[in-house]
């Protein structure tokens, strides 16, 4: 199911925005992603949703994402990715490996950038790569 945002920015637009600012929309859109896949599996409880969703969007899981993602990735998508894994987060949970929550939150930028430009056939490509076993 792709997904549609109704405003979208130019890449020069998307690359003015802060890497946080990206990652906060990423966040959502990868959260949204994970649940439509879960919830389209099947019946299951609120519950079990929940804890399966968790299990996809934490730190941990996403770094582990994010290095099936890289060879795929171009250069322009290589440099956000790399821009939003260095920037200067505001407090990394206490149960969380700093380097993985970079990961994360670069993976999340990602996400965000190809987000507000309207590219959701790219987000799509990038999220079944991630999903593979």
């Amino acid at each position: 199911m792709p997904m549609r945002t109704s405003e979208t920015l130019s890449a020069a637009e998307a690359n003015a925005l802060s890497m946080l600012a990206l990652a906060h929309v990423g966040d959502a859109v990868f959260e949204l992603l994970v649940r439509s896949r879960l919830a389209s599996q099947g019946p299951a409880t609120v519950q079990d949703l929940h804890r399966r969703t968790v299990s996809y969007v934490r730190a941990e899981s996403q770094a582990r994402a994010v290095r099936k993602l890289l060879p795929f990735l171009d250069e322009e998508e290589t440099a956000v990715y790399k821009r939003g894994r260095n920037s200067h987060v505001h407090g990394i949970p206490a149960h969380t490996n700093p380097g993985e929550y970079h990961s994360a939150t670069g993976l999340e930028a990602l996400l965000g950038w190809l987000y507000l430009q309207g590219r959701t056939e790219r987000i799509d490509e990038l999220f079944e790569a991630m999903m593979e076993e």
